[in-house]
Parts: C-alpha cells; structure tokens; sequence
C-alpha cells in the first residue's frame, strides 16, 4: 500500500519558511533594537584568574565624556546574587551549597571575566574609554585551573572557607551489587580520558536591552534567550520583583545550544542602570567576552572499568567521574553531570552499576549545559570503553555490541538508574548502518591508504539519551478576523525551525497553507507561561499540543460554519481557509467565519499535551577516517547515520538539526579545546586560537532513519535535536583510534586529536618501538 505525504503535515518535506527573512537580512536579533535615547553599557572584568581588589576610585571615569553611569559592587548590594537550584542530593542526603554568581564582584574575583564594575555612556566606545579610568588594585592570589588536579592535597583553594574544591559529591547505583560483579568477572577493562572544555560559539553573540516604563512600573528587557519565562522568574528573585513587573522579550535568536537558556549578570546590569537613568541601556558582547564569560561545556576527567565474563557479557560498570563547575555554580551546571550518569548503561544489558561524581570549582568560567547536557558525556563515556573492552578480548566491535544489546523482547526496560525505555531495535540499525557504510568491505580501504602512506580507520558509536522529559508545553491558536491563524507556545526557535513545523502540526488540523499560520514566541505579555526549548522538547511536547490546539480549533471553526450555512457540523470539511459543506460548493473562508463569531473565545484552540517519561532516541553513527602520519592531520572521509526517532515531523528540518549536531560533535573530537594556563588565564580566547571545524573537515553524512515510534509520545515522536552530537564524537574518535591502534598499536589518544596530538602520539609510539 503507498502511504501518501501529506503536503503540510507530519512527515512532509516543508522548506522552512523562516528562511525568506533570514537571507535576505530582514531578521530582528537584540543588538538590532536600538530605541531613542538609548545609552551603552560596557562591562568592567578581571584580569586574573583569582584575587581580591580594591576600587580607589571611580570620580575621573564618571566624569569622562558621554558617562552617565558608573556602577561597583557596592552600588548594586540591594540585587541578589544569581542563584542555582539544581544541587541534588548527597550520599548522606544533604545538598552541598552553593557559590552564587554576583551581579558586581565586592572585593574579590574568581576567574578571568569576573564582573567588577559597569560604565554606562552614550556610547559603548566612550564607556569603554571611561573603563581605563576607572582606579582598581589587584592583588592576585595563586589560581587553579585544571579539573584533574582540582581535588589534590597541594591545590589552591577557590573558595577556603570550604576547605576543599569539592563542590558536590553524588553517587549512583549499588556499590555492593558492582563489586560482586567484578569480583566474578573474567576481565576488567579499564580507561582513563579528558572530555575536553568547550566554548559553544553561537553565531549571534549574548545582547540585552533594558527599559524602565516608568508609566507602567515595569522593566523591559530585550534579549536572546531560550524562554523568556524562566528567565523573567529568576530576574524577578534577583530585583525582588513581582512578575507583573518586569516583561522580557526575545526576537530572532542566532544559536543557543543550551547557554542561551541562562541568566547572565549583563540582564540584571542593564536593567538596574535603566532604572536609574530613565533611559533605554543596551549592552552587546563581543566575541571575547564569549570566549570568557558564557557558561562553557563538557569538561570531565574521568576513570571507567567494564567487568565481563570470558565470552565479552557486560557484568558491571564502575565510573569515578570528576566535572569541573568552574568558580561559580551556574543556573544547571550540578544537574548536568547527574542527567548524564542516568545514561551510563546506555544501549546495553548491564545489571551492576557504580558511579561516583565530584564535582569541583577551580578558576575558570562557569560550566553549564551544552548541546547534550550531559548524554553526550555519557554516550562518549561507554563507546569509547565498549571499543576498548573489543579490543582487549579480541572480539568484533560489532559483535561485542550485539552480545550486550537490550533486546526487543525485553522492553520496557528499565535501567540501573531508574530509566524506563520503552521501545527500541538497536541492532537492527546497527545493522543498517554497518551496511550503508560497507563495514565489510573497510579493508579493501585499508590497503589503498596504505599504498598511499596514509593511516585509515573505522569506527562506530551505538547511542541512546533521554530527551523530551516528562511535563508539557501548552499551545494557544486563534483564528484572526483576515482568516490567518496565529498559534502562541512557551518554547523559543534558536535557529531550528520552529515556525515551519509548529505551522506544519496546525495545518494539518485546519487543512490550510503553512504561510497562513504565524508562530508567536518569546513574549512573557503574550503568553503567560512556557518551559521554553531545550533538553529536545520543542517539537516532542510543543507539536503535539500544537496539533491537539489545531483540532480544537478546527472543531470551533467547523460548528460556527455549519450555523452560517445552516448544515449539520458532520457535514462540514475544511480545505484551503474555508469550510463547506461536503459535495457540494457551498462554502464559507475564514475570514467570514471569523468576523460571524459571537465571542473571542469561539475563535480559540487550546491544547496540551502530558507527557510522563523521557523519550528515548537512538541510533548508530559510523566515521571512517584518514590520518596522514607525517602531518598528523585527520581527514574524515566519510560519515554514515542510520537513526530511530519515533516518528519524522519533517525531513528537511530534522536533517539539518542532525547534520549540525555532527559538526559539533565532530568539532570536539579533532579540533576545539578550552585552555586555560595554569594561573588561570584563558588561552584558547579568540577564533585566532580555539579552532572550529571548518567547511573542508566536514564529509558528506549518509543520514537515514529507521523509525520505531515512541509508546512514550502521543504522536510517537522522541525527540532530534541534541542527537547528532551524542553520537558524533564517540564515532569519530573510535575511528582515529582504531586508525592508530591498526598501525602503532595505540590505543587511547585524548581529544580534540589535533594534527600535533597525533603527530606526537605517533612519534612515541614509533620510539617506544
């Protein structure tokens, strides 16, 4: 039987519709706002790593040309500092505390970028000017910086009032139950790595833009975000507001990734000067102060073993995982280690599990969730050992793969963390995708890049995560009196689409051309509450309440046609902005429907869905690489997906979220990496010295789906957004290393593999032979 695709709704191949604004330049991001009168905020930050300071003065910087405003810590001691609640419990059932973030430093910093003081100006060159003026002694005081030496006797305390760098300690899953397993095991394999620290390098940098109505006693702030609800709620604490009082608005947004969802200090600093001043303060950060200030990913050192019986059976994992915060407790920065143990076991049968997690704080920038939060650390985590353990007892890395998987029969099942799988068929797109990318057939591949001098190696990642966690994200639409529908949600498009697959769940219903349907976001005035996008719930949540709001709403619009046309609701059918009665040509558009209404509410959807478990996406991903041994360099050749998301919303869309998430994921493997030295200085702070991949290290991915639809889900959708970047870098860097392994017998390299960290690796290699 041909299953037919629809041409608007689920499963459809929509070109985004957002995109006409976008390349022709008529997108509104934050920094393109600029009201009358409005004035400049810079920002005054710390040169060291870790100190206390004293400001002498301010008078000659106040009374530099253009100021209007200097701000110190002192000045805004009546704001709360920015507090995380994500701390969880403590083996002993406590919760640790937290260091806040403070709007201004008072008298001390804890890492390069500390906020000391604010020059408000008429321009941002004249409050830059005026900064220099501004009278600070430093007295700096000995730093650390390095996760691995963070919990060391001899290491410098960030805050010694707690006596140690410990930020948390976590543990999950049974000790006992683990060390039973490994005491019956026939092999142990065990591994030690660095997930590397990111910068997440959105393409718009963070801007914010604050106004006081005096007339409305209310703030105004302007600025990207992720949901504005959550950060209206949080801004609201910090100025002990009420909600009513502050309104926060977000247009087009340029990248999010996960740290456009946090509250920065600039957003409170913009705020209170507007107050004060009467005026609208803008302030816009560079591409340093990224670099420096907003909240970093991954950076983990960790130590894991694997026990198995003598036919390669997973018996028991054991994680000691140490997870650098940085100098400040972010928004979610203690959750997202956490949310990535709970994936620990991942696609396989392991039935003991051991984790430890010490989170640290040393003198760098806050750490907080990046694409993945967590599940990419975890996926990276156990591919990399499931390889190693292959390696070790001589089995395929497919076959070792297929002995452990969680079968068909056995779901739902539920893991050693308390996650509840639903469905999944996880060899079967290994299988695929080992087809699709000729795993048979690699050393065919070989020999030619041997004959040619050049390393080549294959390797794979077989992944799940949870995504779409339990709750709702309402869905409003209405019907306007010109008969175009606008559907209002709490989420927030970062780039991904938003307004083409939202329009697509309500077309479907209303049976109406996409480009009639306007999607409104990212106004708290608009919409009361929203959880706002991240963590893949958007379309998992939002859509299906979208569609559920869009039947709503085609019920209300059917029954006000068939009064007009004196017909019976049953023989009513929408088609093209207008309902008529089936067979024949009567009929009445939407607009007239509109305008016959007797009441706003009889020309409003409402829907929501509930959902009460994650979601569970999965998939394998297959890299195949070439290395040149005299370079160094890493080519990737060639990149193969075969996913299982539930259910395709639309093609176009979800294959630019996957092919994007691969070029982050692929990014961390062979180039990206935060340095810092070690007093603390941030090395990698420009594009100068922090390298993103590039056009030319990207191949063309082979991506595909092998659906297996959620029974989570209303409408059997996982999730899609963050997957591409948890399979990623386990694939790519298996390929490296079985490159290196095939030819030096190398079996660990650290990421990113840099053309100089290969060269080296191979260079010891060949000496130690």
């Amino acid at each position: 039987m041909t299953v037919m695709t629809p041409k608007f709704g689920m499963g459809a191949s929509v070109r985004r519709k957002e995109d006409a604004a976008f390349i022709t330049g008529r997108g509104r991001y934050t920094d393109d706002f600029l009201p009358e009168g409005t004035l400049h905020l810079y920002v005054v930050r710390s040169p060291v790593a870790k100190g206390t300071f004293t400001i002498a003065s301010v008078e000659e910087a106040r009374a530099a040309p253009g100021v209007h405003l200097v701000l110190t810590g002192a000045d805004v001691a009546h704001l709360k500092d920015l507090r995380s609640g994500a701390m969880q419990k403590q083996p002993d059932g406590t919760r640790a505390p937290t260091r806040d973030i403070p709007i201004l430093c008072r008298d001390r910093v804890q890492y390069v970028g500390d906020a000391v003081a604010l020059v408000v100006a008429e321009s941002r060159a004249q409050a830059q000017d005026a900064a220099e003026l501004i009278e600070i002694d430093f007295d700096d005081e000995e730093a650390i910086a390095s996760t691995a030496a963070a919990l060391s006797e001899d290491a410098p305390l960030v805050w010694p009032e707690l006596g140690s760098n410990r930020a948390f300690l976590y543990h999950v899953g049974d000790r006992e139950k683990a060390d039973a397993a490994f005491a019956r095991a026939d092999h142990v394999t065990r591994i030690e790595f660095v997930n590397n620290r990111l910068v997440c390098n959105y393409m718009e940098p963070r801007a914010a833009l604050a106004e006081w109505r005096d007339d409305e006693n209310r703030y105004v702030l302007t600025t990207g975000s992720q949901g504005v609800h959550s950060m209206r709620g949080i801004l609201c604490k910090t100025f002990g507001i009420e909600p009513e009082n502050l309104r926060v608005i977000t247009p087009d947004v340029g990248g999010g990734f996960g740290p456009k969802t946090f509250v920065y200090r600039e957003y409170a600093m913009v705020m209170e000067a507007a107050k004060r001043l009467g005026r609208p303060v803008k302030w816009t950060g560079d591409r340093n102060e990224h670099f420096m200030t907003d909240a970093q990913g991954r950076d983990n050192v960790v130590t894991a073993e694997m026990a198995m019986d003598r036919e390669g059976r997973f018996l028991g994992l054991r994680v000691d995982l140490t997870a650098n915060m940085g100098a400040y407790i972010s928004q979610y920065g203690p959750f997202i280690p956490f949310v990535g143990v709970s994936m620990s076991t991942g696609v396989y049968d392991i039935q003991a599990l051991d984790v430890t997690i010490n989170g640290v704080y040393t003198n760098t920038c806050p750490v907080d969730a990046y694409r993945g939060a967590g599940r990419p650390e975890a996926a990276f985590l156990l591919e990399k050992l499931v390889d190693a353990c292959a390696r070790d007892l001589g089995i395929g890395r497919d076959e070792i793969r297929r002995r452990n998987f969680i079968r068909p029969e056995q779901f739902p099942y539920r893991t050693q963390t308390g996650r509840l799988y639903d469905v999944g068929e996880f060899e079967a797109h290994m299988n695929k995708c080992m087809e699709n990318a000729g795993w048979a057939t690699f050393e065919e591949r070989l020999e030619e890049s041997r004959r040619n001098g050049k390393l080549r190696g294959i390797g794979m990642a077989t992944y799940i995560e949870a995504c779409a966690f339990a709750g709702s994200e309402p869905a409003h639409v209405r019907l306007n009196d010109d008969g175009t529908v606008t559907l209002l949600i709490g989420t927030q498009s970062n780039g991904q689409g938003h307004a083409t697959a939202y329009a697509q769940f309500v077309a479907d219903k209303l049976n109406i051309d996409i480009d009639r349907i306007t999607v409104r976001q990212g106004d708290t005035d608009e919409l009361a509450s929203g959880g706002g996008t991240g963590g893949s719930r958007s379309i998992p949540l939002g859509g299906v309440s979208a569609a559920r709001a869009g039947e709503d709403l085609a019920e209300k619009i059917r029954r006000l046609a068939a009064d007009e046309l004196e017909a019976s609701v049953d023989d009513i059918e929408l088609s093209g902005g207008a309902a008529r009665i089936v067979g024949t040509d009567r009929a009445v558009d939407f607009a007239a429907i509109a305008r016959a209404a007797k009441a706003p509410e009889d020309l409003e959807g409402f829907g929501e869905f509930v959902q009460e478990e994650a979601t569970y996406p999965n998939g394998t991903h297959i890299c195949e690489v070439e290395i040149d041994p005299e370079t160094g360099r890493t080519q990737v050749i060639a990149y193969w997906i075969v996913d299982d998301f539930g259910a395709t919303v639309n093609p176009i869309l979800l294959a630019g979220q996957v092919h994007g998430g691969v070029a982050q994921g692929l990014g961390q493997a062979l180039t990206e990496d935060t340095v810092y030295s070690e007093d603390g200085q941030l090395v990698t702070a420009s594009f100068m010295d922090y390298a993103m991949p590039r056009a030319d290290d990207l191949p063309f991915i082979h991506f595909e789906t092998r659906n297996v639809p959620s029974t989570t889900n209303a409408m059997g959708i996982k999730g899609a957004g963050e997957a591409g970047t948890i399979g990623a870098t386990p694939a790519v860097l298996n390929a490296v290393t079985d490159a290196l392994y095939r030819a030096y017998g190398i079996a660990h390299i650290d990421m990113p593999t840099t053309p100089s960290r290969v060269w080296e690796t191979i260079r010891q290699a060949r000496d130690a032979a």
